[in-house]
């Protein structure tokens, strides 16, 4: 019995196709130069050629010492596959163009078609990729013909069982719509130049007979070894799990927060820089971590060292935590890293790793990830979603700009999604900056309503004292003392 699908090579675009291309069918691979359309053909074949499935490779603009240089690139072997080069083309059109009353067009694509179709015979592949079809309008020099060409690949191929990918590389003008109803199905790649930084590369699966694939666009990278997809997230195809607590390890932070942090809740840390959102973020991880519970930081501002350096110096031995494995550091480049690759990090670290504790410091540089900022919000959401039914905590850093007073802006307000929201702020007092601490919104259950003064004292960390409660005007930045002041309230802990 044949196979109903096969494997692509690439795990992510499997996934985004429920198993693979239907067998034994033309696939339309589509995009403009230069975005990874023969890498991915090229991945496709030597998928097959691993299964010791015969695989063809027809190309027409590409030499065989070009694509062997693609091939050493990606340290590949082409052991097993049989190629119909643009070298051989040329070869079949020798002496055809001379001596003969016929239009061009018809011998050329003749001598083509019949080299093609022997080729196809001898090896009977199980795998065929036709790499380019624009060299293939050329030489049909009429769309009529053109068209007919392809389903007779289309019928040649079905007879012998063969999977075929056909590349365009749409120099013609735009998609071909015959090329779509021709094909069983069509792959989209795209590449988008960001103001700065990486090339963020996309496909889509616009389209699969028979086969519920997984819609929109798809991140992806091109790497040494090929093409690695990374399916977008979809937060409502995982199960739901338990919840519970986290502790901070600061009873007064927890008793401020109603408890702590709820498993399987996003909590936003919300300040000025400076105010003190990554050490308590470093508080709730170290403690996480002392109980056995795997923690991940993304830095995407600070670097590992400096951040180990900090937490040495308030009394967290980070580096320990790190050599036993229950906590990991992780670098993120905003400028080389696309969102989907970043859901994908986290994803893995999730159920491959078991994490439970992540920490995303900070939103600022996720945002400058972002292709385009109106789509910030839907990808926080379906990762905030993910976590949560996961039971995994999330704790995201926003930095406001401007130090203190109604002028403080933040660069997106994620409010609205978070579960939990702690509001970090500095205030002027006799003649100090000083810093409060508040929780503003926790869903799962109550928290203290009080403003606290904050606090962050080596070696012991952190402390919050008594609440404010002879100020007012506290997170405007200048209080006004009401009633007697006692001296223990104005000063924190």
């Amino acid at each position: 019995m044949a196979e109903s699908v096969i494997s692509t090579g690439i795990s992510g675009l499997d996934h985004i196709l429920r198993g693979g291309l239907p067998a034994q069918r033309l696939f339309l691979l589509q995009g403009d130069p230069g975005v990874g359309k023969t890498t991915l053909a090229l991945q496709f074949l030597i998928e097959g050629a691993q299964r010791r499935e015969p695989a063809l490779y027809v190309t027409f603009s590409e030499s065989g010492a070009e694509v062997e240089d693609i091939a050493r690139a990606h340290g590949w072997s082409l052991g097993g596959l049989h190629f119909f080069r643009a070298e051989d083309v040329h070869r079949s059109l020798e002496g055809m163009r001379a001596g003969t009353v016929f239009h061009p067009s018809e011998t050329e694509l003749t001598a083509v078609t019949k080299s093609l179709w022997a080729l196809m015979d001898e090896h009977k592949p199980r795998r065929m990729v036709f790499d380019s079809l624009s060299e293939l309008r050329l030489i049909a020099g009429d769309q009529l013909r053109y068209r007919r060409q392809l389903l007779e690949l289309k019928r040649r191929a079905q007879a012998i069982g063969c999977t075929v990918i056909v590349v365009d590389d749409r120099t013609g003008g735009g998609d071909d719509m015959q090329l779509h109803s021709l094909a069983h199905g069509v792959i989209s790649m795209q590449r988008h130049a960001k103001g700065y930084g990486a090339t963020k590369r996309c496909l889509e699966v616009a389209k699969m007979r028979g086969v519920g694939f997984r819609t929109g666009w798809h991140d992806f990278e091109i790497t040494t070894g090929g093409i690695r997809v990374y399916p977008r997230l979809v937060a409502a195809e995982h199960a739901q799990v338990g919840g519970g607590v986290l502790s901070s390890g600061v009873p007064e932070m927890d008793a401020l927060l109603g408890g702590g942090i709820d498993r399987g809740s996003g909590t936003l840390l919300v300040g000025p820089a400076g105010s003190g959102k990554s050490t308590v973020a470093m508080r709730f991880a170290v403690s996480a971590a002392q109980r056995g519970e795997k923690t991940h930081m993304y830095l995407f501002e600070e670097s590992p060292s400096m951040l180990r350096t900090r937490a040495k110096g308030v009394g967290m031995n980070m580096e320990a935590l790190e050599d036993k494995g229950v906590i990991s550091l992780r670098t993120i480049d905003a400028t080389e890293i696309s969102p989907g690759q970043f859901a994908h990090h986290v994803m893995r670290a999730v159920e491959q790793e078991g994490v439970r504790l992540i920490v995303i410091d900070s939103l600022n540089g996720y945002m400058n990830a972002m292709p385009d900022e109106r789509h910030l919000a839907l990808h926080l959401h379906e990762l905030l979603v993910y976590t949560a039914a996961r039971g995994v905590a999330l704790l995201l850093i926003v930095s406001q700009s401007g130090m203190m007073g109604p002028a403080m802006t933040q660069p997106l307000d994620a409010s609205y999604l978070a579960d939990t929201v702690l509001l970090f702020r500095f205030y002027e007092h006799a003649g100090e900056v000083r810093k409060a601490l508040s929780v503003t919104k926790r869903r799962a259950g109550g928290h203290e309503p009080t403003i606290r003064p904050f606090s962050i004292c080596p070696p012991d960390a952190i402390r919050l004292g008594e609440p404010l409660r002879n100020f007012r005007g506290v997170l405007s930045g200048t209080p006004v003392v009401v009633g007697q002041e006692n001296g223990k309230a104005e000063r924190p802990g």
